[in-house]
């Protein structure tokens, strides 16, 4: 914020320390990062429901196959969101006009 933005702050009896305390940076790509996780959640689901009936896992086994396959590709949807968020940037840096 530059010295006269503090000034005119000030003179409309505003306090531009406490004003910017209080902003939050913007977070757009938290829609992307829920989005690509449950999309990954529903892709580790179906993947482990169609191992558990393709090779005939005990119910026992079942629950890791499950839990395995909704970790994986959990975690495979928040690192395609930090490479989208990323690519984004690194364009944003090059050409800050887009």
């Amino acid at each position: 914020m530059s010295n006269k933005e503090k000034m005119a702050m000030i003179e409309r009896g505003l306090d531009p320390i406490g004003l910017k305390n209080n902003v939050s940076p913007p977070k757009p790509f938290v829609s992307l990062k829920f989005g690509l996780l449950l999309v990954g959640l529903g892709l580790g689901l179906l993947i482990s429901l169609f191992i558990v009936r393709g090779i005939s896992v005990d119910d026992d086994e079942a629950a890791a196959v499950y839990f395995g396959c909704l970790s994986i590709f959990g975690g495979l949807g928040l690192i395609a969101s930090y490479i989208v968020e990323k690519n984004w940037l690194d364009k944003q840096k090059q050409d800050p006009g887009l």
